[in-house]
């Protein structure tokens, strides 16, 4: 594909990612990544390409939505989850929950199903945007399954740091072993200094031919 601005059918290859994302069409990002050479290419598109306000195709995306198109977006190698557009310095989670505060309550559980999909792709909870807020801050507050779902994936990250790797317990273990291996020595020569009664020199020199012995 030679650049973004390649027409195709009278548009811009920008021009038609665009429509893709706010037309929830799939086929058309489809049909449109497939001409790219590479992954890094499709890639570098969809991550580069923006509207005239500073949105990214994600924030489109998420401005309307559209679901099937995240989806699509998200499953692209090398696809950035969190980037930020130029007015309000949103991340595309940003954008989904102000999507869904402006839409009828009934549509709530589309909603909150479209954010963990996001959050469970990579989408951060915790940037903050031009006015400093986070996309849970902007959640309204009657909608109570979506705060759930946010504060859940924001509670995972906050503590993911707080889980021992497969490795480090293996370590922990072996030092375990490597220390009761340990106590097992001194114990042994504790048993034979008691076998020792130091009575007179002949005994001694017996009892220090049995520890060569039990050494050797």
């Amino acid at each position: 594909m030679a650049g973004h601005e390649q027409e195709h059918e009278g548009a811009s290859v920008s021009e038609l990612l665009v429509e893709a994302c706010r037309s929830n069409n799939t086929d058309l990002l489809t049909e449109i990544l497939s001409a790219t050479k590479s992954e890094d290419e499709a890639a570098a598109l969809l991550n580069n390409t923006t509207t005239v306000m500073g949105n990214h195709l994600f924030h489109e995306a998420a401005s309307r939505g559209n679901y099937e198109i995240i989806d699509a977006l998200l499953d692209q190698p090398g696809f950035e989850c969190d980037p930020i557009n130029r007015l309000e310095g949103d991340t595309p989670l940003h954008t989904a929950i102000r999507w869904i505060n402006s839409e009828p309550a009934a549509q709530r559980p589309f909603g909150a199903a479209l954010v963990e999909m996001m959050l469970e792709a990579g989408c951060s909870p915790r940037v903050k945007n031009k006015g400093g807020l986070t996309p849970l801050q902007l959640v309204d507050p009657r909608n109570v399954e979506l705060k759930e779902v946010i504060q859940k994936h924001e509670y995972a990250s906050l503590n993911a740091g707080d889980f021992v790797s497969a490795d480090e317990v293996s370590i922990s273990k072996g030092g375990e072993k490597q220390q009761g291996q340990q106590y097992e020595e001194e114990e042994e020569e504790e048993d034979e200094d008691a076998e020792f009664s130091g009575s007179d020199d002949e005994e001694r020199a017996e009892w220090e031919r049995r520890r060569r012995a039990k050494r050797s």
